[in-house]
């Protein structure tokens, strides 16, 4: 995403009420710490809403310790998500692609800094479930191995079809990701999280206030009238939860 976008969305989000408290992720399906504008996008932010709580989520690989004292003095850091996945160096690598033995020591450093008190967030490790006994043992590790760190297991998902990926049944309720606004590099507004290739777009923040298309009316209408996914698409077709 360009500069100036970054800066007209963040614009947009100024005319939220400093009183309303938000959630902003500055980041989409990517590895935000190989942003080398990470650290401005995150002043930009502090600077300009201080009422948006940011979180980030990660593999963890790229936070070395330059990028650890700099995410050290970021402020309203809601929580730092990791995608560990395996707790095995083989599994690890095969899934991943990256060295087990460097990931775990960059994630024994924020454990330090955790420990020191240096870090006044919540960091997750998280791991796609399988169903399989696999699921606890990773738990069992996360807990002993960083015993100041949350664990995860999350749910896999199909990506509202777009991966092959075997999900549960579509739950009889609605959805929390219709309270958001899932923006990609374009600045195509994604349905949501879960549509990795934005082949249901609502809108596009380049040329639209990034608030209107959060009221528009098909999007407000899911979360102020429809109690079940089931009954719109394309999320009759998701199990994310």
């Amino acid at each position: 995403m360009s500069s100036e976008l970054i800066e007209k969305i963040v614009g947009d989000l100024a005319a939220i009420p400093g009183e309303l408290p938000f959630q902003l992720s500055p980041f989409k399906v990517n590895e935000p710490f190989l942003d080398t504008r990470l650290f401005d996008i995150l002043e930009l932010i502090n600077r300009r809403l201080p009422n948006a709580e940011i979180t980030l989520t990660t593999n963890g690989s790229p936070l070395t310790d330059e990028k650890l004292a700099r995410l050290i003095r970021v402020r309203n850091i809601g929580y730092l998500w990791i995608s560990l996945n395996e707790r095995s160096p083989e599994e690890y690598e095969r899934v991943m692609g990256i060295r087990f033995a460097s990931t775990i020591a960059r994630l024994a450093k924020l454990h330090r800094a955790k420990c020191e008190g240096q870090l006044p967030f919540i960091v997750v490790l998280s791991r796609v479930g399988d169903g399989s006994i696999e699921d606890a043992r990773f738990v069992r590790w996360a807990k002993v191995t960083f015993p100041l760190f949350e664990v995860s297991i999350f749910r896999r998902g199909s990506w509202l079809g777009q991966v092959d990926s075997a999900v549960g049944l579509v739950p009889d309720v609605g959805c929390m990701r219709w309270f958001d606004l899932s923006i990609t590099a374009t600045g195509a507004v994604a349905h949501c999280c879960m549509d990795g290739m934005a082949r249901h777009v609502i809108g596009n923040v380049a040329t639209t206030h990034a608030l209107e298309i959060y009221n528009s009316r098909p999007y407000r209408t899911l979360r102020e009238q429809v109690a079940s996914r089931r009954t719109v698409a394309p999320c009759n077709t998701c199990s994310f939860l």
